[in-house]
Parts: C-alpha cells; sequence; structure tokens
C-alpha cells in the first residue's frame, strides 16, 4: 500500500502543475506510477469541468472559449504538447529513420511543430466557440482520461525507442500486473461510460481511438514507442474525445 500511495504522489507531481502535497519519490513504485497517468487526467479534466462551468455563466463569447482551449495544456504542464510537437517535427520531416530520430530528441522548435500547434488551437477552439456543453461538460474528466489509459497501456506493452526514458525504465522488462492493471484501466473507461451516460459517454471511446490512431502512425513511422509518442497520442486523443463530446 506504500508503494500504491508513492506512486500517485509521484504521478502527481510529474504529471500535472498543481502543487503536490506530498514530495515523496519511491524509485520502486517507478513502474506504478505510470498507472496513475489516467487518475490525473480525471483530476485536470474536473478543474477543466469547472472552469467550463463557469465560463458558460460568467464568461460566455469567444474569451471564455479561448480560455477554455488553454486550460487543459497549463494544467498538464505542456508535457504532453511538448511531445505533440517533437513529434510533429520528427515525423512530418520525412528524413530518413536515423534523423528523424535526431530530430525527435532535438530541443529546437520547427516550423512543422508551430504549424500543427496553430491546426491544433484552432480546432480545439472552434469546439468551444461554436458548441455549448451543457451538463455534458462533466464529462471532460473522461476527455483526459481516456486517451492517457490508452497511452500508458501502449507505453507498457509496445517496444520502447532506444535511448528513451522508457528503454531504461523497463530495462529489466514490464511486469505482467502492470500490463494487465493498464488493460483493465483503459477497459474501465471505454466500456462503462456509454453504460452510464449514453452517447454522450462515447467521447472516451473516440479519445482511446484518437491516441491509437496517432500512436500506432507514430510508432510506425519511428519504430518504437517514447514519452513524446505518448505526449502525441494523448493530445490528439484529447482532441477527438473534446469534438465527439460536443457532436454526439
Amino acid at each position: 500500500m506504500k508503494l500504491v500511495v508513492a506512486a500517485f504522489f509521484m504521478a502527481w507531481g510529474m504529471f500535472w502543475i498543481v502543487p503536490c502535497p506530498v514530495k515523496w519519490w519511491d524509485e520502486r513504485a517507478r513502474k506504478g506510477m505510470l498507472l496513475f497517468l489516467p487518475v490525473i487526467g480525471l483530476l485536470i479534466g474536473l478543474v477543466w469541468a469547472l472552469c467550463a462551468w463557469l465560463r458558460e455563466r460568467y464568461l460566455p463569447g469567444l474569451l471564455g472559449a479561448g480560455a477554455l482551449t488553454v486550460i487543459p495544456f497549463i494544467l498538464s504542464g505542456f508535457i504532453h504538447l511538448d511531445g505533440y510537437m517533437d513529434c510533429s517535427d520528427a515525423v512530418l520531416s520525412r528524413r530518413d529513420l536515423d534523423t528523424r530520430r535526431k530530430i525527435l530528441k532535438d530541443s529546437h522548435v520547427g516550423s512543422f511543430a508551430v504549424v500543427t500547434l496553430v491546426i491544433l488551437f484552432l480546432l480545439e477552439y472552434s469546439v468551444f466557440a461554436g458548441y455549448t456543453l451543457g451538463k455534458k461538460l462533466w464529462l471532460l474528466p473522461l476527455v483526459c482520461a481516456a486517451p492517457r489509459a490508452y497511452s500508458i497501456w501502449r507505453v507498457l506493452t509496445v517496444k520502447p525507442l532506444p535511448g528513451s526514458s522508457y528503454e531504461r525504465m523497463f530495462a529489466d522488462g514490464v511486469p505482467a500486473w502492470a500490463r494487465g492493471s493498464a488493460l483493465g484501466i483503459l477497459g474501465l473507461l471505454v466500456i462503462v461510460p456509454p453504460l452510464l451516460f449514453g452517447r454522450a459517454g462515447l467521447c472516451s471511446f473516440f479519445g482511446a481511438l484518437g491516441a491509437c490512431l496517432t500512436i500506432w502512425y507514430i510508432r510506425c513511422d519511428l519504430r518504437g514507442m517514447s514519452g513524446d509518442i505518448s505526449g502525441a497520442g494523448i493530445t490528439v486523443g484529447e482532441l477527438c474525445a473534446l469534438a465527439a463530446l460536443a457532436l454526439l
């Protein structure tokens, strides 16, 4: 139980900007830490939903839509957005494999990252500017959690890129309990919401699907898995889930 609690607070300190009340790091809990990423997604989505509720009452219009567009990225400390931009530069460069992998690790921002970032913000802003979520805004935690659940399952089941942090983390293999737990969390987030919330609950399915297709495409292109690829999947998956929530 102590390691479980440590893993939760480690995930808290790493994956969102709210100051962690317990600065507790235990290297033995490092692998379990990843399983709490969907939980952090639920927390981020809850804050996002609260901001959306306040916006619909006190800040309607385009300014409120702009604020809601950037809030989830701010709450996550831009960590997943950074991966999305790095993958955009690497994959869209159309260079040879070794060069694409070098671009992925390059800290400089390229033109492809800028262009895809603008597209991402424009699409997400359009959702908030063009639709009123109403009571569905309280499903925003699912928008954040489902893509994270799929991403972590892929991290734990796919061969990591050479030199990535996950290659070092899983040098001695991935425990079966971690893979099973990740799949169970993913199944819970994809199957249960439609049963509870009807068509609006399908947003979690489309979020996981968006993350699935994004990670599959980039992973095939770079031939491995990394934190940046995980972040790209989460970012695109959130957009897909948000669009589904507005349209369904």
